[in-house]
């Protein structure tokens, strides 16, 4: 993957378009130049409401067990992250290959190999998702500066690092969400940057380029483009659910067995059909 033998066209260590579109042929949206899938921004919008437990809800079922990972430091827990996957590639630094991936950069006219590359990539809309294989001292992919490019280049799309970030005191102020496995104060070393836009490992997700990255206060779930909307419709009926409930729960009339998880007498029943139908026409318009 790292080396791998591609047209002149393409960039640097990733994969080609036709390689991108090949392993992501379920993605059933537009696509950037790249072929990174391409989530329509009014999902994203959408995607504010999601709650992981509503992620949850659909992606197993599909056989897509393997897409949350949690145990991470969380700048600003109460804001969501939102956004499309770039990803990044690091390992421990080897001088052998170090020297030829550093070499091929310069032959393509790539003085300065690094994190700065995929940084200087991001565009709105985008998380960039980094894989430094939980490198603390030297894992830190980015400090107050480079963190505030982020946001600034991606409109606070957002950061995870499976390592680390630096300068902790100039980035809290910073509105971007971000999730980390640690802090520390080193600069960024003794790591080589050996792929982007290529498929990475975060804990015990595979991440693809072009995945919605969602996080909230308990984790990250990265949800494949294909699942997207059945996902935001199944939430906006999970949504509907709660709040029918909590309306009949605030009329003292029930126990909570007799409405929760779904009303057991048949009056209610229709109630709540009646409900869910005229609320969905409400929320969806003519979507």
């Amino acid at each position: 993957m790292l080396l791998v033998s591609a047209p002149a066209r393409a960039q640097l260590f990733t994969l080609t378009k036709e390689q991108l579109v090949e392993l992501t042929p379920q993605n059933p949206f537009g696509r950037f130049p790249d072929g990174r899938p391409k989530v329509p921004d009014e999902l994203l919008e959408r995607a504010k409401g999601l709650s992981a437990e509503e992620v949850w809800g659909v992606l197993p079922g599909k056989q897509y067990r393997n897409q949350y990972e949690d145990g991470f430091q969380i700048l600003h827990p109460e804001k969501k992250l939102i956004g499309r996957v770039v990803t990044a590639q690091f390992m421990p630094a080897r001088p052998d290959v170090d020297q030829v991936i550093r070499d091929r950069a310069k032959a393509k006219g790539i003085e300065r190999w690094g994190n700065q590359t995929v940084i200087d990539m991001l565009q709105p809309g985008d998380v960039l998702v980094v894989d430094l294989f939980g490198k603390k001292e030297g894992g830190t992919m980015v400090g107050d500066n480079l963190f505030y490019y982020i946001q600034k280049a991606t409109k606070g799309g957002g950061l995870i690092v499976d390592g680390s970030i630096r300068d902790l005191t100039g980035i809290a102020d910073m509105s971007m969400p971000a999730y980390f496995r640690a802090v520390h104060p080193t600069p960024i070393g003794n790591a080589t940057l050996t792929a982007i836009n290529v498929p990475v490992r975060i804990g015990n997700v595979t991440v693809m380029p072009g995945d919605i990255a969602f996080g909230d206060r308990e984790g990250i779930y990265f949800i494949p483009p294909q699942f997207m909307k059945e996902v935001l419709d199944k939430a906006d009926e999970t949504h509907i659910h709660d709040e029918w409930t909590r309306k009949k729960f605030d009329e003292d009339k029930y126990k909570s067995s007799d409405i929760y998880g779904s009303p057991r007498d048949p009056e209610l029943k229709k109630e709540y059909q009646e409900y869910l139908k005229k609320r969905l026409a409400e929320i969806r318009g003519g979507k």
